[in-house]
């Protein structure tokens, strides 16, 4: 698995290499929709210990469902391009400079949908949650066409009613193989398909 030293030094040069791209687009969101350029979002850490999760914000200010959905009217123009290139997960950085985060781990969930009591959570709290991991590649799309709706009350009830029962079971179990599995050379694997993400188009 990737080294603490290993996450310190990759965190802090991609930091500064691509602080100015970040602060272009802070500015873009602020231009474009009302609110501040970060996205903070409670999220489950290393044994249990919820933390600040940073992100550059892809959509409308006002508050709405935590589950997002691929057709999320939420979603800014500015935010669909962060998205498409990653750009938006760039604060994260410093949640990995500050320990909170990894590179490559499991990925972090909202404190309302994890069990602390159960075994399974237990051992993929065990490590650090990751920027990117198996799971965060594996699910990007497939998640994205499950949770679909119109933007009712009801449907998004029932985005967050299937999230639960169809997506979060399967990251679970995608997690458990990870932290099982993981070395140095699987972590160096996935973090060279997520660099390869924004070229090969993904969303």
């Amino acid at each position: 698995m990737i080294s603490r030293t290993i996450d310190i030094l990759v965190a802090l040069s991609a930091f500064v290499l691509t602080a100015p791209l970040a602060g272009l687009a802070a500015i873009a969101i602020t231009v474009e929709s009302r609110g501040g350029a970060l996205f903070r979002a409670r999220r489950m850490g290393r044994n249990g210990r919820p933390f600040t999760m940073l992100k550059l914000r892809s959509m409308v200010a006002e508050t709405g469902p935590r589950i997002t959905a691929q057709d999320d009217a939420r979603v800014t123009r500015v935010g669909r391009i962060l998205r498409r290139v990653h750009l938006d997960e760039w604060p994260q950085l410093w949640n990995v400079l500050r320990g909170d985060m990894s590179l490559v781990g499991p990925r972090p969930e909202d404190p309302s949908l994890v069990d602390l009591a159960d075994p399974r959570w237990q051992r993929v709290l065990s490590v650090r949650p990751g920027i990117t991991g198996p799971t965060q590649l594996v699910f990007a799309a497939c998640e994205g066409a499950l949770l679909r709706g119109d933007g009712s009350q009801a449907s998004t009830v029932e985005i967050e009613t299937r999230y639960r029962r169809d997506v979060l079971p399967e990251k679970l179990a995608s997690d458990l193989g990870y932290v099982d599995r993981r070395s140095l050379a699987t972590d160096l694997a996935v973090l060279a398909r997520t660099l390869a993400l924004p070229f090969r188009g993904a969303a």
